[in-house]
């Protein structure tokens, strides 16, 4: 199968079985996303919903978040995945926001990589989910299924994936496709015993065309 059938082929697939698909993030504005994303980063979105709703009781606005004091941040995240880290990106990010952006998540990827926390991925996030830009997020969900699916070749890095993802996906599909990916590689085709038998993708997957070679020999 040629590379253009394949990406059509699995694109098709998600249109028609997985028609809706968003962020697990629970959040109510892009201030709440950029610290839910920030928040997420080794750790899963169910932990982070448990405890985003008590941080932005406590802290509704990046003002507020700005003027918080690490003591307060920690105790209220503590059972995240790093801490110490994030609780001090939180609150250079909130900082950041009020001194040099109006208290306004900016747009553009290159100003949301400004703010503390905020790599290339988590700019992506904020830019295809909020700004409904063609950006491709590429988490280890992403990474990892993109790659078994075929649709990277030998991209050793996230940017590598992302750059060969957003070569061959129509722009309209990019930011949805970021998703459809996740998702897949959270529920489906996970890190350890992918469920294969029961994946639609299958007949276009590359590691499971290379399993059922392996197995005929």
């Amino acid at each position: 199968m040629r590379q253009k059938e394949r990406y059509q082929a699995i694109i098709d697939y998600f249109i028609v079985h997985r028609p809706v698909a968003e962020t697990e993030l629970n959040y109510e504005n892009p201030y709440q996303l950029i610290v839910a994303v920030i928040l997420s980063a080794q750790c899963t979105d169910k932990r982070v919903n448990l405890v985003t709703p008590f941080l932005f009781k406590e802290f509704p606005t990046p003002q507020k978040l700005a003027q918080a004091d690490f003591d307060s941040i920690f105790s209220l995240i503590r059972s995240i995945s790093y801490p110490n880290n994030k609780a001090k990106h939180l609150i250079g990010m909130a900082q950041m926001l009020v001194a040099n952006f109006e208290g306004q998540v900016p747009e553009s990827i290159e100003d949301l990589m400004k703010l503390p926390g905020v790599g290339r991925k988590t700019a992506n996030v904020i830019s295809s989910v909020i700004y409904h830009q063609p950006a491709m997020a590429v988490d280890t969900h992403v990474f990892r299924v993109s790659a078994r699916l075929g649709l990277t070749r030998g991209a050793k890095t996230p940017l590598a994936a992302e750059k060969q993802l957003i070569q061959h996906i129509p722009q309209e599909y990019v930011a949805t496709a970021h998703h459809w990916l996740i998702l897949h590689g959270r529920y489906t085709c996970t890190a350890r015993s992918p469920k294969c038998e029961e994946c639609g993708l299958r007949e276009f997957c590359k590691e499971f065309a290379a399993m059922q070679k392996k197995k005929r020999a």
